[in-house]
């Protein structure tokens, strides 16, 4: 992949897909900036197996649904290296239940975390990119965002509202020459998946059209695309990477 710019922002990516998408990226040439929430010794260890592997980390603490903090880490980062070039918002919480027995703060608690973080994030991110009028955002949507699913309609209005902030940023930002793209993972294995079941995971499987799970790398691979140069005239898009469970 070609990068025109130098370093990234993950939110949410000392585990599961914002970590590979962290170690990814890195491996590309990008310095990555590790956002953590809590246990900074995962964030850590993430850091200095990029470095030990030849990359460049940071490690920056904030909770990205509060303003005040994303606002700062992007103040430091741009303080340390003169910019930021490329932002993922990844960081997300669910709260899984029927919606008859779903409280407003159930729903708002979600709605909060995924998508009114997302949108600080593509705020700030565009404030800070169109000084130099460069820059790629990509936002870590859902198949659930497009598709629904029993028992999380506060997560899938989130991730559907991603979707639709990413295709309103993206007409904001194309005079300044600054993208914003959405990828909606399907049924993807992490740590979120691997307790499931042999049985539960192969009747999940059945109504893929690949027939398997996908891979964490799989996602972000399509994530450093959409950052990438190779997609230097893709903007406002939803790549699906669900194995075909939702075309």
């Amino acid at each position: 992949m070609n990068f025109s710019g130098k370093n990234v922002l993950i939110t949410g990516a000392s585990r599961g897909i914002g970590a590979q998408i962290a170690k990814t990226l890195a491996k590309m040439g990008l310095k990555v900036w590790i956002n953590y929430r809590s246990k900074p010794e995962i964030a850590d260890a993430l850091k200095n197996e990029i470095q030990n592997d030849g990359g460049v980390a940071a490690v920056v603490c904030f909770d990205a649904s509060k303003e005040e903090e994303f606002i700062e880490a992007i103040n430091l980062i741009v303080e340390c290296d003169g910019e930021l070039s490329y932002l993922v918002n990844n960081a997300g919480i669910t709260n899984d239940k029927l919606a008859l027995r779903m409280k407003t703060g159930d729903f708002t608690e979600v709605l909060h975390a995924n998508l009114t973080s997302a949108f600080i994030g593509s705020r700030e991110a565009l404030k800070v990119m169109s000084k130099k009028r460069f820059g790629a955002v990509v936002n870590i949507a859902s198949i659930v965002g497009e598709m629904g699913n029993a028992g999380q309609a506060n997560y899938a209005a989130s991730k559907g509202g991603m979707i639709a902030m990413s295709k309103s940023f993206a007409k904001e930002g194309a005079a300044r020459n600054i993208r914003f793209n959405a990828v909606t993972p399907g049924f993807i294995a992490t740590d979120m998946t691997k307790d499931l079941s042999q049985e539960i995971k192969d009747n999940y499987s059945q109504n893929i059209a690949l027939k398997r799970f996908g891979e964490a790398r799989e996602v972000a691979e399509a994530v450093a695309f959409l950052l990438s140069d190779h997609a230097s005239y893709i903007t406002g898009e939803v790549l699906k990477v669900n194995g075909g469970l939702y075309m």
